[in-house]
């Protein structure tokens, strides 16, 4: 037997996947080339493989739980042709201003058409709090109205979001609380249609850099843009945050986060969906806000994740034949990937959580009381 076959066999065996078996979460092969393509490539060819048709799965989401759940994508990191793609992604510029719109024109301007088919009405897209939700509507409201009540947010305050998207949480704080919302992001399709989905309420948009920003806020929010700041640059990004929250504010970071601080992303996000990217770890938020925060809260709840992108994908392959002539089968294959992809490895409960920390400058007088 070709050695990168029984390698490859070997480690789906201990995820419990079986080749060409009959579950569900088992693999079709399509092209005996996927194994050698794996030991050389590791992670980025194992998604190009599956952009290119080369293997299936009935439950791609399941699959890459069961790969998680196993650790063999932590020995997939270190022991297949990932260590080059790794060595590479090491030395890019994580973060630095000079490409600060560069995720914007790869990823959130790919379409205004495709997030308004894949999201919630109020295109919400982060994770969603599903405690007492049924649907993603529901559980994207429950989130703006938590992240709401977390900094205790009155009528007539002035919020600071950061990465603002289509202005979901502006129009949200402003409808329901009565709040003035300036939201930054770079992004110009976002821009565009958040300007006019939240036309004639006190929303603004802003293209601009973090690091850019003017004016003292009330408080600041930041809502799963923390990935795109690099960790060369956490602590520029908390000065940021500090010196343009009054005294009394809370500032509520809604984070993706890895379980132990892992370098460079995955190869195959970093390079298809969001790169230079970084998903920090406990110890680098820590790290980043000490002498500068007090942590009054800590709120993991990265299983709400899974179902949100399992919501996602229901939207985008329900929604696929309406825009399948402009974005074509690749992209169909690629964007399926990600979004399963990214629902199996929250479900494993291994890698990756959904953290929302509320920081406040002093410590808020009397103690803070967790809200959920």
């Amino acid at each position: 037997m070709d050695r990168a076959k029984a390698l490859v066999e070997k480690l789906f065996r201990e995820s419990d996947i079986e080749i060409n078996g009959s579950r569900p979460w088992d693999i079709r092969v399509h092209n005996e080339d996927l194994y050698r393509a794996i030991v050389r490539g590791g992670s980025l060819a194992f998604g190009e493989a599956y952009m290119a048709g080369d293997w299936d799965s009935d439950q791609l989401d399941e699959l890459i739980a069961h790969l998680f759940r196993s650790r063999v994508v932590e020995k997939a990191r270190v022991s297949f042709g990932n260590v080059a793609a790794y060595l590479s992604a090491l030395g890019k510029r994580r973060g630095a201003k000079s490409h600060a719109f560069d995720i914007g024109m790869h990823h959130y301007d790919i379409g205004n058409d495709l997030f308004e088919r894949m999201l919630d009405k109020r295109m919400v897209y982060t994770c969603a709090y599903w405690a007492k939700a049924k649907t993603l509507d529901e559980a994207q409201e429950a989130k703006l109205d938590l992240v709401c009540r977390k900094i205790g947010l009155r009528a007539g305050q002035h919020v600071l979001d950061i990465g603002c998207g289509w202005g979901s949480f502006g129009k949200f704080a402003a409808e329901k609380y009565g709040a003035r919302v300036t939201g930054i992001t770079v992004s110009k399709e976002q821009v565009a249609l958040g300007r006019e989905l939240c036309k004639g309420l006190p929303v603004e948009f802003r293209l601009q850099d973090y690091r850019d920003v003017k004016g003292e806020f009330d408080h600041i929010i930041s809502l799963g843009m923390f990935e795109h700041v690099g960790a060369k640059h956490y602590k520029e990004y908390i000065d940021v945050v500090h010196d343009h929250l009054k005294d009394y504010g809370l500032f509520l970071l809604h984070t993706i986060g890895a379980n132990a601080n892992q370098g460079p992303p995955d190869a195959w996000i970093d390079k298809y969906i969001f790169p230079n990217g970084n998903v920090p770890s406990v110890a680098q938020i820590a790290s980043a806000v000490e002498g500068r925060f007090v942590m009054e809260d800590w709120h993991n709840f990265g299983a709400d994740y899974d179902k949100t992108l399992m919501a996602w994908f229901k939207n985008f392959d329900t929604h696929w034949p309406e825009i399948a002539p402009k974005y074509g089968e690749a992209f169909y294959r690629m964007w399926k990937y990600y979004l399963l992809a990214c629902a199996g490895s929250f479900r494993a409960r291994t890698n990756i959580e959904l953290w929302q920390v509320v920081l406040s400058k002093n410590g808020v007088a009397g103690g803070y009381r967790s809200v959920r």
